[in-house]
């Protein structure tokens, strides 16, 4: 009989991809260093990165059936090999003086890598933990959040003493060889494989396993309003995080009345409270559910944006701002769960895949909307009231897919089939 992997070691595995591709979080170490290089400006600059979340969600939809068909191995490669490339080839563009290469490697090539390394190790290890979900997705995503905290002094490092071009050289083999190390010991359990502990309370009937709502395949989830439900919610989500993100150290001077020391020790202080909320809230998903996990983001968000404006306490601020980081890192880990919960694990990287469609869009929408708000009204409590109002539609979205939910099991309970859609 085939030796059964350690499933702690699975999740590990997916925490070394994930912390590698997490590495994009700390692009802006990059960007001061290359402007006084080269004369180029910041949105020329800060270009690559979007651009390389534009491809992380894209490449994250087409090769999500990659994924599916060639499991976690064979994808976990062809994500090391782009993102690795992708990196070194930044190098080459530095050495060139060219920004165009930039934008190929580090944004296309470096973002297609993000995109297929991102969700490879989730289905897997959806499945190699049935009985908490929420905890082995949110162990491989917080490795994301937390990249920046554990790279950005290392590039920091690496600059000042190797210069910009050989330090994208050393990083790109290094993630590499850890993102290609860490893919060859993923793999899906068994076919109906569960833990010992979790067996023997299912077999003596002290425990029993949550039935999936349903098991579709990508193409079919597409087409249920719950996919759209949770595009949505995701989108709101990532556009007010990713906004707040992009204007906190202005804001807080702003509003708040913090000095630039103190407003960039807090933008420092985000990425941790970002990552912890990705390991807290998915391990909490696993025992309050994740419809009520939803709705508490955006009850929380709601209050927060509305609080913000006048909050000019610094450290109450810095308190809110925290809140809402932990809740933008919570509703990443917390979603492939809650696929999974909805849709079954049939294609869960293939349906997680074009869930994070709403990342990509998200992150050219929340910056490019947070400042022409800022620049409209003259003011970033407008563009907060604003952010909290959007919340207020995701917290009724977050209702209404209850209510979908609800109405699936009465009729799946009813016909005693499963459902198909």
């Amino acid at each position: 009989m085939e030796k059964i992997k350690n499933r702690w070691l699975i999740a590990a595995a997916a925490v070394g991809i994930h912390i590698s591709i997490g590495s994009v979080y700390a692009w802006s170490v990059f960007t001061k260093p290359l402007m006084n290089q080269f004369g180029w400006g910041l949105k020329q600059v800060s270009l690559a990165f979007s651009i390389a979340i534009l491809f992380l969600g894209l490449s994250a939809a087409f090769l999500g059936h990659f994924v599916e068909r060639h499991g976690p191995r064979k994808s976990g490669t062809l994500a090391a090999i782009f993102f690795g490339l992708g990196i070194v080839g930044s190098g080459l563009a530095v050495k060139l003086g060219s920004l165009y290469l930039l934008y190929l490697f580090y944004g296309v090539m470096g973002g297609i890598g993000l995109g297929v390394g991102y969700i490879t190790p989730v289905s897997s290890l959806v499945k190699w933990f049935p009985d908490r979900r929420g905890l082995a997705t949110g162990l491989a995503i917080m490795g994301f959040g937390f990249a920046a905290l554990i790279s950005s002094p290392i590039m920091a490092r690496l600059i000042e003493s190797v210069g910009i071009a050989n330090t994208f050289f050393i990083l790109g083999i290094a993630y590499f060889v850890l993102m290609f190390a860490s893919s060859q010991y993923l793999a899906p359990p068994p076919h109906g494989w569960m833990p010992a502990g979790f067996k023997a309370q299912v077999d003596s009937g002290k425990k029993k396993i949550k039935q999936d709502l349903s098991q579709l395949s990508a193409n079919q989830a597409v087409k249920t309003r719950r996919f759209w439900f949770l595009w949505l919610m995701l989108f709101i989500n990532v556009t007010s995080g990713i906004a707040v993100i992009s204007v906190a150290s202005p804001m807080a001077q702003e509003i708040a009345g913090m000095d630039k020391l103190a407003a960039a020790t807090m933008v420092g202080l985000m990425g941790l409270f970002n990552g912890a909320g990705r390991i807290g809230w998915a391990s909490f998903s696993d025992y309050i559910g994740r419809p009520n996990t939803y709705t508490a983001f955006f009850a929380i968000q709601i209050i927060a944006f509305f609080l913000l404006p006048m909050t000019t306490n610094a450290f109450l601020f810095q308190i809110i701002i925290f809140l809402i980081l932990t809740c933008y890192g919570g509703g990443f880990a917390s979603i492939p769960a809650y696929i999974g919960d909805l849709f079954g694990t049939k294609e869960l990287g293939a349906i997680h895949g074009y869930i994070l469609t709403a990342w990509a869009a998200a992150g050219l929408a929340g910056p490019i909307f947070a400042s022409w708000i800022r620049e409209t009204t003259n003011s970033y409590s407008g563009t907060l009231t604003i952010f909290a109002g959007l919340f207020v539609v995701a917290f009724i979205v977050s209702l209404l897919i209850r209510i979908d939910i609800k109405q699936l099991r009465n009729l799946k309970t009813q016909m005693g089939i499963d459902l198909a859609g």
